[in-house]
C-alpha cells in the first residue's frame, strides 16, 4: 500500500498488518479456491459440516487477533485508515472470504464487532450474498433482543457511501435496518 494513513499507531502497524495478511492469504487461498461440485447431492450439507476455512489453514487464533486490531484502527481511525483497511479486504481476496469472528452478535458488542467486520468487507465481490449476511447478523441481534438501532448508526457513519453494484452503498445498506426488523426487507429503490 502506498498511502499510509495516520492514527494512533506506530508506523510499522500497516506493514504488519500487510505482512500478516499476505501469510493467511497464502494460506487460504488454496482452500477458498477449491472447486465445489454442486452436481453432488450432499454438497451443501459437506459444506455446512466441514472445517472453517480459519482452523483448516490452522490460523483461526493469530487471524481473529488481527481482525481485533483491525476493527479497533477501523472504529478509531480516519476515514483514510478504513478506506486501506478495506482496500487490504480487496486485495487479500481469500482471507476476506474467510474472515469470521467467533465473538457471538447476541450483544451490543458483538454485534457492533459483526457489522465493522462487514462494513470492512465493503459488500465483497456481490452485493445479494453481503445483505444476505448483514440480514443473518440483524437476525441474530433481533432475535436476543439486542438493541440493534445505535450500533447500526455508529457503524454506518464509519462505512464507504460508494454504490459499488447498484444496491446501494454500504452505508446505506446497514441504515435500512435501523428501523427495520431483518425478515422481509427489501432494498428496492
Amino acid at each position: 500500500m502506498n498511502q499510509k494513513p495516520t492514527f494512533n499507531a506506530d508506523a510499522g502497524t500497516f506493514e504488519d498488518w500487510e505482512s500478516r495478511l499476505t501469510d493467511f492469504e497464502d494460506r487460504l487461498r488454496p482452500i477458498a479456491r477449491r472447486p465445489v461440485d454442486i452436481m453432488r447431492p450432499d454438497w451443501l450439507d459437506r459444506l455446512r459440516t466441514g472445517l472453517p476455512p480459519l482452523d483448516e489453514a490452522g490460523v483461526r487464533e493469530p487471524a481473529e487477533q488481527l481482525l481485533d486490531e483491525l476493527i479497533s484502527a477501523y472504529a478509531k481511525g480516519s476515514d483514510e485508515t478504513r478506506s486501506v483497511i478495506r482496500r487490504m479486504f480487496v486485495q487479500y481476496r481469500s482471507f476476506a472470504w474467510a474472515a469470521a469472528l467467533s465473538t457471538r452478535r447476541i450483544s451490543v458488542e458483538g454485534l457492533r464487532q459483526h457489522l465493522i467486520l462487514f462494513s470492512m468487507k465493503d459488500q465483497g465481490w456481490d452485493s445479494r450474498d453481503a445483505l444476505l449476511t448483514l440480514q443473518e447478523i440483524v437476525r441474530d441481534a433481533d432475535t436476543a433482543g439486542v438493541d440493534k438501532a445505535a450500533v447500526l448508526r455508529e457503524v454506518a457513519a464509519m462505512s464507504s457511501s460508494i454504490n459499488r453494484y447498484g444496491m446501494g452503498s454500504t452505508r446505506d445498506m446497514l441504515l435500512k435496518f435501523v428501523n427495520t426488523p431483518c425478515h422481509g426487507l427489501s432494498l428496492s429503490r
